[in-house]
């Protein structure tokens, strides 16, 4: 299959495979904890500008397709919603911040199908750039806070608290709720934004 991909597919495809690593790297506490930092930066830096990567490729080769254009998303969906688990998993995420965003990839996955089935292929809206931007920025606090509290020796086996620690971690903690509820706002107002175009779309 990979012979069949463009160097674009490639760079997006890393992305899907980079993702449970992630995970596995957060949840190992078998793994020492500075190198598994070291580790997770250099995963979520990938997983994030490489999504910036393929699409710069994409459009120099002039290898922009209908598959590219599904594949990318896809590989968006499976690597943010990777590792916004793994910081549910720990704390760090609300949970029902983690249920909007599923409940909506689920509502886009079943628009898509539906236009799938008379031969329509939806890809990425313009406005998602915005969604991926918050997106990546409360990944990026949350990462943050996860690194603050391994040099701050608290334990990161179980649920971390985002408050109670005093100084920079507080402040830290009241950014990642910020992030997280404006997360959830351009979850829903993106979902809304593919309604409208599936409308138009399935006329």
């Amino acid at each position: 299959m990979l012979k069949f991909m463009t160097a674009a597919d490639r760079v997006t495809l890393s992305r899907i495979l980079v993702a449970p690593f992630f995970f596995l790297v957060l949840k190992a506490q078998w793994i020492p904890r500075q190198p598994a930092l070291v580790a997770l930066w250099i995963m979520f830096c990938w997983m994030e500008l490489s999504d910036f990567v393929d699409g710069r490729l994409a459009r120099r080769n002039n290898q922009v397709t209908p598959f590219g254009k599904l594949f990318d998303p896809f590989a968006d969906v499976i690597s943010r919603v990777t590792y916004f688990v793994a910081f549910t998993s720990i704390g760090i995420m609300p949970l029902w911040v983690l249920l909007v965003l599923l409940y909506r990839e689920f509502g886009i996955l079943f628009l898509r199908m539906l236009l799938g089935l008379k031969g329509i292929a939806m890809g990425a809206r313009a406005g998602g750039k915005l969604k991926a931007a918050i997106y990546m920025v409360a990944g990026l606090l949350s990462l943050a806070f996860y690194t603050l509290q391994v040099y701050l020796g608290a334990d990161v086996s179980g649920s971390i608290p985002l408050s109670g620690r005093g100084g920079l971690s507080d402040v830290l903690g009241v950014l990642v709720q910020i992030a997280y509820v404006l997360t959830a706002v351009a979850t829903l107002v993106s979902f809304v934004d593919y309604l409208v175009q599936f409308k138009k779309l399935y006329r």
